[in-house]
């Protein structure tokens, strides 16, 4: 069977009551799907009555749910009517298999029902109705294509208005008015993708505990050039931070070879010359888990090419965003690290450990500068499926 590329639209109120990390790993967990691009919207008006066109115009829809569907994205996708400041919405495009009707089946129908919670939307949607059957509220959790009729429409309209209305959704209506509003990046590493598993949502569900709001998203394989950038500070650091042990090892094994102790003097120049190539290796290693390439045998164009291991890249904005973030994800090492932090939860060692965060609003700044989140990947991906 052919593969397909499947998209769901993650609503603004979804995404406002930090419900976005259960719905990201169900998808991934219950679909059994490769999660291949992720970007963050403020729909503009004329989107939204776009989109909400394309569902009243389609006839695959129940005639009641597809009036109740385009009145709720023209109520809910476009900007408040009051401040102009837009809604965030959330696109995750999936590939796979039979991919339309297996994110179907883990989405769930539009129905009024307390008995179960077996799909996404019986989970987090409502669908209230009044004594007389009328909708009292009406609130679906995520949107899809209905069949698969509809998927090429529907991603051709989001990506025509990708770059314009994607991005850093900086002035989103539900962030803080007051206060110095940070941004800080965080990666959720390679380790969490290893096969389909709900680890990516839950570490997203572990950080919406800081109540920042997520304005940014990307499905990102870091290239080697962009990884010797990324992690430029941590070889200089590694160089120089690991001559003493390095130094004590190299002295304690050269004792045991050769049957005498290895003078201090001659084990800090152990430690000069060792070290850095130690550290050296370190950071290969490093660069090797982030892309699945080896530094050493890479040449110019190799180091160029997008990676071959797939990270998750997010934005959050708030108040004091960097500080937060990195309480909760916890220290290098998982086994320092806190109940409850997300490297205690889900890492194993100092470099498997689970998600990045930036230590710094100017280590923030550099690090965004090259993952480049606010770029679009939506038009590629829409544009290789639908030509």
């Amino acid at each position: 069977m052919a593969k397909e590329l499947a998209f769901a639209l993650i609503n603004p109120y979804t995404i406002s009551k930090s419900r976005t990390g259960g719905v990201i790993g169900r998808f991934i967990a219950r679909t059994g799907l490769e999660l291949v691009a992720a970007r963050v919207f403020g729909p503009s008006q004329e989107l939204a009555e776009k989109y909400a066109e394309l569902l009243r115009n389609d006839r695959e829809i129940h005639d009641d749910i597809r009036s109740i569907l385009a009145d709720y994205v023209l109520r809910q996708y476009g900007p408040d009517p009051k401040t102009g400041k837009p809604r965030r919405v959330m696109m995750l495009l999936f590939e796979g298999e039979d991919a339309v009707s297996r994110l179907e089946r883990v989405t769930g129908n539009i129905r009024y029902t307390t008995a179960s919670a077996d799909t996404i939307r019986d989970t987090y949607g409502d669908l209230i109705l009044d004594e007389s059957g009328k909708v009292g509220y009406f609130e679906p959790a995520v949107l899809i294509a209905p069949d698969r009729e509809a998927v090429g429409p529907a991603l051709k309209l989001w990506a025509e208005y990708s770059e314009k209305d994607g991005g850093l959704i900086e002035g989103a209506i539900d962030l803080p008015a007051k206060g110095e509003v940070q941004k800080t990046l965080v990666l959720i590493k390679p380790d969490n993708f290893q096969f389909p598993s709900a680890r990516p949502g839950n570490i997203i569900d572990l950080f919406s505990g800081s109540g920042l709001r997520i304005i940014g998203a990307k499905v990102y394989r870091m290239s080697v050039a962009e990884a010797q950038d990324f992690y430029g500070p941590v070889r200089v650091a590694l160089r120089e931070k690991l001559k003493g042990m390095v130094a004590e090892r190299a002295a304690a094994a050269l004792s045991a070879e050769f049957g005498f102790s290895i003078p201090e003097d001659s084990q800090k120049k152990l430690g000069d010359v060792m070290g850095p190539l130690y550290g050296d290796d370190q950071f290969f290693q490093i660069i090797k888990f982030m892309t699945g390439c080896w530094l050493p045998d890479c040449n110019e164009e190799e180091a160029a090419k997008c990676g071959k291991h797939r990270s998750l890249a997010l934005v959050y904005a708030g108040v004091d965003a960097v500080n937060k973030i990195r309480n909760i994800l916890g220290p290098t090492d998982p086994g320092k690290a806190q109940p409850g932090q997300v490297r205690r939860e889900f890492g194993q060692d100092i470099m498997v450990n689970a998600a990045h965060a930036s230590d710094s609003p100017e280590n923030a700044q550099r690090e965004m500068k090259i993952v480049k989140v606010e770029k679009d990947d939506i038009k590629t991906w829409v544009r290789k499926y639908y030509p």
